[in-house]
């Protein structure tokens, strides 16, 4: 282990966890189903069951670890490997920024749940967000070999995109709390939010 890698796991990587999953238990329906796009290590999935024990998350990773808290499977990073409405919530934690077209995982995601999206993400608002947000990825992804892109919605586009798949904004929250003291002053005013999404039909 490396001494970045050390810092990152102590000072942000379970602080994140722990705030993360709090935030996502309280917004899955009893009993869900749910996808977790992206799963990384399992250990946000994992921290959410033991919240929700109730709640079902499987997994599936473009790059699939040796080591894992839930069992992950492996998909192409495009098409999700579930039938048509398949879950009743589909998760995105920090994933849609890495992907080649985010507009089409979107629509997977619509696909493939009854009802719920859930997204964790990045807007690019605010003085340098652009510069900050790169060091953020960078840190956070390079060692494991993520695919870093570097594209950063607006709030703007991210509204826009929503709609344009049919999702609608339940709530949307940008004061999640992932940091400590300074480092929240620096890294995360303006630039991550939470967003629970349904589905118009599960609307109407």
């Amino acid at each position: 282990m490396t001494a970045m890698d050390a810092i990152h796991g102590r000072l942000v990587h379970t602080r994140r966890v722990r705030v993360l999953a709090g935030h996502i238990a309280a917004l899955l329906a009893p009993g869900a189903m749910v996808l977790d796009v992206g799963s990384g290590d399992g250990l946000l999935a994992r921290t959410v069951m033991q919240k929700r024990p109730d709640v079902t998350i499987h997994g599936v990773d473009v790059l699939v670890r040796d080591q894992t808290q839930i069992p992950v499977r492996p998909f192409d990073g495009v098409h999700l490997p579930a039938a048509d409405g398949g879950y009743d919530s589909v998760m995105f934690v920090d994933v849609l920024h890495h992907a080649t077209d985010q507009m089409f995982l979107l629509r997977e995601a619509h696909r493939v749940t009854r009802r719920q999206v859930i997204i964790k993400d990045h807007t690019r608002e605010g003085l340098l967000a652009a510069p900050r947000l790169r060091f953020m990825d960078w840190v956070g992804n390079a060692r494991h070999g993520v695919h870093l892109p570097y594209d950063y919605w607006t709030v703007q586009r991210w509204h826009d995109a929503l709609g344009d798949v049919g999702l609608e904004v339940v709530s949307w929250n940008d004061r999640l709390g992932l940091y400590p003291g300074i480092a929240g002053w620096l890294f995360e005013r303006s630039l991550h939010f939470l967003a629970d999404l349904r589905t118009k039909s599960s609307q109407g």
